[in-house]
């Protein structure tokens, strides 16, 4: 058989064995049977003359010759994806196919009316939309479940995936409207409510939790919840306070009369949410969805925040050109 029949089919199959260790993932993650998967892979070992994985081994494992080749399947699927992806955007409303994710801050309106513009923009595409956790939509985009993410950026994690820096949204710290209690007061432990803790689950709860113990901070657990709507009612309630941001406060209409926002004592901190896609979507695309999200930030979160707390002008902000 000739060497220069290799499949495209078969050279994707091995990327995901590699990854997976299991013909049996694999299977399940495309459809196919797992003989169809074994065949696929069979023929490229034979195509090549070299066997690729150990298919004794549990889970499977690249043989020497595997890992090589590896190297350059994943640098040559990439450029083939990516010129896939051009090809069907270069004119964006032939566009057919995308996948996008997004963090829950931005349901209320940023996201469905994202949503709606795409849609008119791309009425050829077929879409598929998530809403989740910044670190699952991570997750989803280093496995190829998503095209775009829109999720808080990590700071302990190396990206393989283009990022356009979208949104610097500070810390502050939220308090029952009519309180006369200090953030001061909170952060000693003086405040006479609780504080209400995101779950450590999210990457922003671990963030505040990392500032807290860099201030040698400890404070009780009593709650910790992964909603932001349930933290918000409960401070509108004068059942607690908590470290929250400009974005989620401008999320939580509902209770803006009855929360004040303060600015966080001592050094300021930020969480930083981009845009993510991976290395072979369209670059026009993603400038698309970059530039509208900036126009629906700045007309639902930003002026009005600015509007309402001017002293958050310098810290709530887009990041141009980072």
């Amino acid at each position: 058989m000739a060497r220069d029949d290799l499949s495209l089919r078969g050279l994707e199959l091995f990327q995901l064995a590699a990854a997976a260790g299991s013909l049996q993932a694999v299977a399940r993650e495309t459809g196919l049977s797992v003989s169809t998967v074994s065949h696929h892979l069979k023929t490229l070992e034979a195509q090549l003359g070299v066997s690729l994985l150990d298919h004794g081994r549990r889970p499977m494992v690249l043989t020497p010759a595997g890992g090589v080749f590896l190297k350059h399947v994943d640098e040559a699927l990439r450029l083939i994806r990516r010129a896939r992806a051009e090809a069907s955007a270069g004119n964006i409303t032939e566009a057919t196919h995308l996948r996008i994710g997004m963090i829950e801050d931005f349901d209320s309106d940023i996201g469905p009316e994202l949503a709606v513009f795409l849609s008119e923009a791309m009425p050829k595409c077929d879409f598929l939309h998530r809403t989740d956790h910044s670190h699952m939509l991570l997750e989803m985009l280093r496995n190829r479940a998503l095209d775009i993410g829109v999720a808080m950026r990590p700071a302990d994690a190396v990206l393989e995936a283009q990022e356009y820096p979208l949104l610097r949204d500070p810390f502050v710290v939220a308090l029952p409207a009519q309180s006369e209690v200090t953030p001061e007061d909170c952060l000693a432990g003086r405040a006479g409510m609780p504080f209400l803790r995101y779950t450590q689950n999210q990457i922003m709860g671990r963030q505040i939790e990392a500032q807290l113990r860099r201030m040698k901070r400890v404070l009780p657990t009593r709650f910790e919840i992964e909603n932001n709507q349930t933290i918000m009612a409960m401070v509108a309630a004068g059942a607690g306070w908590c470290v929250t941001t400009p974005m989620l406060y401008a999320r939580a209409k509902r209770f803006h009369g009855r929360v004040r926002l303060h600015e966080f004592p001592g050094k300021s901190f930020a969480r930083n949410i981009s845009v993510f896609a991976t290395q072979d979507c369209s670059e026009s695309v993603v400038r698309m969805v970059d530039v509208k999200l900036r126009a629906l930030l700045a007309l639902h979160a930003i002026q009005p925040v600015h509007e309402a707390m001017p002293w958050l002008a310098d810290g709530f902000r887009l990041l141009e050109g980072e």
